[in-house]
């Protein structure tokens, strides 16, 4: 899939269909939209046999965490950002025909007192509405997006997303479904018609979820003003530990019987298994639904921990944009992975832009095969 940077900055993608055009008789075209803290992220695709394909992804950085944090607002210069983002996504929309689309966003604009403000200017200036979703619903989707690489085997499962600004968390009890059917019964939990069920008709159910209000860029904020990385690392991690306290499966006296999988789906774990695979330039065929040893998670990050932050920008697995949170990012999974101790942890490359569109597809009867 070719791939370019752009002269603003974002980082688009296309497939052979999205520079042709699209063929006749083709596929309808979906599209899944983005807007977090640290990135506007679109994807356009086609339903296919094991899922979807991809005609083309869009990313470009907003960047509006800093903003938000400090006025509880956001400034005109993240409102613009926002617009330039906007004005490049519905571009591609517009010369891909897509129709069926769903355009969100997630805890930057759930907080912003001006968000409802600017993207009623983004709707004027671009006809692009964007809804502002839930938590549980950004859990949900994340969820939604990680079925395919649901164990037959495992009869716990927790999803967990590091975003820009929340973390978002999920806890599914499976021991109920065959095996053969849990893949399916985890897809089954997406949200359709804006249900929220607890529980799937094959019975997966969802113990509990919940979305921390700290991500990446709100973590790394916070504390900023620490300059030591390892001392900065060991009081973001129990400051976060602090804040999940209130998910179920933490509370003293939980227990769950069966076995648990644990998938990440984020930036944070993405980089961290490209840095332990050892690749010179990012592969999403490599990392998208690799396992991680935890104590090979465990090496990576101390390594990076070590590095100053010059030569953590110059890392082929990091780059500068990741080098500043990837601090905050390893401290949320260390945090995970010291209160759900697992031999091995699923990454998975994908997120609520894929829940969107698993949920669009599933909903007009296109279902991946392979998945139960």
């Amino acid at each position: 899939m070719p791939a370019g940077r752009g002269a603003s900055g974002e980082v688009v993608e296309a497939s052979a269909a999205a520079q042709t055009g699209q063929q006749a008789g083709a596929a309808p075209a979906y599209a899944a939209l983005d807007l977090g803290t640290n990135n506007c992220r679109m994807l356009i695709a086609a339903p296919a046999p094991n899922g979807f394909r991809i005609i083309e992804s869009v990313s470009r950085p907003v960047a509006l965490g800093g903003d938000l944090q400090r006025r509880g607002r956001l400034s005109p210069a993240a409102a613009g950002r926002i617009l330039r983002a906007m004005d490049l996504c519905a571009e591609r929309l517009r010369r891909h025909g897509v129709r069926r689309r769903k355009l969100v966003a997630t805890h930057a604009c759930r907080q912003a007192a001006n968000a409802a403000a600017v993207l009623d200017e983004v709707r004027r200036r671009t006809g692009l509405k964007l809804q502002v979703i839930r938590p549980e619903l950004e859990a949900r989707l994340a969820l939604t997006s990680c079925a395919p690489l649901v164990d037959p085997v495992a009869e716990q499962l927790l999803v967990f997303d590091i975003g820009g600004g929340s973390t978002e968390l999920i806890w599914i009890d499976l021991a109920r479904v065959p095996p053969p059917l849990r893949r399916r019964a985890v897809l089954e939990l997406a949200p359709l018609h804006g249900r929220l069920d607890p529980e799937s008709p094959l019975g997966a159910r969802i113990v509990d979820w919940i979305s921390v209000p700290l991500g990446v860029a709100t973590l790394h904020q916070a504390f900023e003003d620490v300059t030591c990385d390892r001392a900065r690392f060991a009081l973001m991690s129990c400051h976060f530990e602090d804040l999940v306290q209130g998910f179920a499966p933490v509370a003293p006296g939980f227990s769950h019987r069966g076995a648990l999988q644990m998938i990440g789906t984020s930036g944070t774990v993405t980089t961290i298994a490209a840095a332990h695979l050892g690749l010179s330039r990012y592969s999403r065929d490599r990392v998208d639904g690799t396992w991680l040893g935890t104590g090979d998670v465990e090496r990576v990050i101390a390594r990076l921990l070590r590095l100053p932050p010059d030569r953590r920008a110059r890392h082929p697995a990091i780059g500068a944009q990741r080098a500043r949170l990837i601090v905050s990012g390893a401290a949320i999974l260390q945090t995970f992975l010291r209160l759900w101790p697992v031999a091995r942890l699923r990454v998975a490359d994908r997120g609520l832009r894929e829940g969107l569109l698993y949920a669009m597809m599933h909903e007009d009867g296109h279902f991946p095969a392979g998945i139960g």
